[in-house]
């Protein structure tokens, strides 16, 4: 008896101060514990919440899962975990500090996000089949669990552009259109159907760095990669840096005609931006060549082919004077 006293003072201390939610509940969904986290966090005293209805004491509903969980605690001694992922703010409970009081949509501060235990256990009456069973609530505060997760995915997913993306012009690398390339090939395949290759070079670009500059040729290949993004038609365009200053585009679909129409459409988006070129030997401005291939890849496995006579083609335009297109026959 003589150590009753200080082993019973001891546990109202750990149910006082640990750092999560503690509340049980009686058959009658009665309030018989209820700690200080809880007061902190809910707004509601010890006073007001010991032997009141539990449901009654908060002036927002209850979470309809978090409810059926509860029942089945009470009335059929099924314990249940309400992760923060399906249920993620079944009681109206809130952070403390200011930092963390994010606004909902509607201009209220949001709830906190919450994982719950309930645990059944035995009443103090004993006599559960007469009125069911007493329950256990822990709840704990997820925020930042949920936060770093939302770090961890955010920073996953930079990764994962920085992997496919140019650094430079933020347009997609080399490795994202071989591996764009090859599934559009099987597709084309399968359907029947035409894939349109265009080959682009800035032309001169050695020249216009040597003559302005690191920092504008960087200038530059951004302008014209931004420029030629905007002539996407459709999502399953493929538009990348190849290389230095070279493009390439990949546009299914097309026939022969259409897409010789469309490297025209390119190579004049670049050209009208009237970005001054003293050394280009093609005219004051830059512009761009391009070479173009159309054709139906069922005999062309690994598209071997269709980037070879595009990129003939665009060495052909080159040879011709540059700031032109050429397409492959």
């Amino acid at each position: 008896m003589s150590r009753a006293g200080p082993v019973q003072s001891t546990a109202e201390e750990v149910i006082r101060h640990v750092n999560l939610g503690l509340i049980v509940i009686d058959h009658d969904l009665k309030v018989v514990l209820w700690n200080d986290w809880m007061v902190r966090h809910s707004g509601v005293s010890q006073e007001q919440a010991l032997q009141q209805n539990f449901i009654a004491l908060f002036s927002q509903q209850l979470a309809p899962g978090f409810l059926r969980a509860l029942n089945n605690a009470i009335s059929y001694g099924l314990p249940a975990v309400l992760s923060s992922a399906l249920h993620r703010s079944p009681l109206p409970l809130y952070p403390l500090q200011a930092s963390e009081q994010m606004l909902s949509p509607d201009g209220e501060v949001a709830r906190m996000v919450q994982s719950v235990i309930m645990t059944p256990i035995a009443c103090e009456t004993g006599n559960e089949s007469a009125g069911g069973h007493c329950c256990l609530i822990q709840i704990s505060d997820a925020s930042s669990s949920v936060r770093r997760e939302k770090m961890l995915l955010s920073h996953s997913e930079t990764l994962k552009r920085q992997v496919v993306t140019d650094g430079l012009t933020g347009v997609y690398n080399r490795r994202f259109f071989d591996e764009g390339f090859a599934l559009a090939l099987q597709q084309a395949r399968r359907n029947q159907s035409s894939l349109s290759l265009f080959m682009i070079d800035i032309d001169f670009f050695k020249q216009y760095n040597d003559h302005y500059g690191h920092v504008e040729g960087d200038r530059v290949l951004k302008l014209v990669a931004e420029t030629l993004q905007q002539q996407l038609m459709q999502a399953s365009d493929i538009f990348a840096r190849y290389g230095g200053e070279e493009f390439i585009m990949l546009v299914p679909e097309l026939a022969a005609a259409e897409a010789r129409e469309f490297a025209e459409k390119l190579r004049t988006s670049v050209l009208v931006r009237a970005e001054p070129h003293e050394k280009s030997g093609a005219g004051p401005h830059l512009t761009i060549s391009v070479g173009v291939c159309t054709g139906l890849p069922e005999h062309d496995a690994d598209g071997r082919s269709l980037l070879a006579r595009a990129d003939a083609a665009l060495y052909r335009a080159k040879q011709l004077g540059r700031n032109q297109v050429v397409a492959a026959g």
